[in-house]
């Protein structure tokens, strides 16, 4: 029996929203871009289909969680690594030796924005890896216990 964990991945609303996700083919978007060794080795090791994803908004004017997605498998190598005219182009990654994979993450809903200074205010995530200084990963393991509270406490009350 495995055991189901939890993720908070951040994307940039202007290459893929929560919007975006939703109004993709079979709410499938393949989770590409990931440039960090600690990001990809959560994705390679650790990640598995079924999986919980909060999908934040980062790089924007209101970064924070915007919607519930999952893990929707196919991890594969990531083809934008070879690519020149792409922006995450890797010229030290070859493909008989690739550094960088990429996965499928399926949008469920959208949700009301939480902001960080909102997620700050409950001492029950107070631990959250998003919350501590200096965090910059785009992927991040949530705790089972965060992601329940967020999603019957915190998603439950009215902003």
């Amino acid at each position: 029996m495995t055991t189901q964990h939890y993720w908070l991945m951040k994307n940039e609303p202007d290459e893929y929203s929560i919007d975006h996700a939703l109004n993709a083919p079979g709410q499938l978007m393949p989770w590409s871009g990931v440039r960090n060794y600690q990001a990809r080795n959560f994705m390679r090791d650790q990640m598995q289909v079924g999986d919980g994803v909060l999908y934040w908004h980062s790089s924007c004017a209101d970064p924070g969680i915007h919607g519930i997605a999952r893990i929707a498998g196919h991890l594969r190598v990531d083809p934008t690594q070879f690519d020149p005219a792409d922006p995450y182009y890797d010229p030290k990654s070859s493909p008989d030796q690739p550094r960088w994979l990429m996965l499928d993450v399926q949008a469920l809903r959208k949700t009301r924005y939480v902001s960080i200074a909102e997620l700050r205010e409950h001492p029950a995530l107070a631990n959250m890896r998003v919350l501590q200084r200096g965090n910059r990963l785009s992927i991040t393991p949530v705790t089972p216990e965060e992601w329940d509270y967020i999603l019957h406490t915190v998603l439950q009350s009215p902003r």
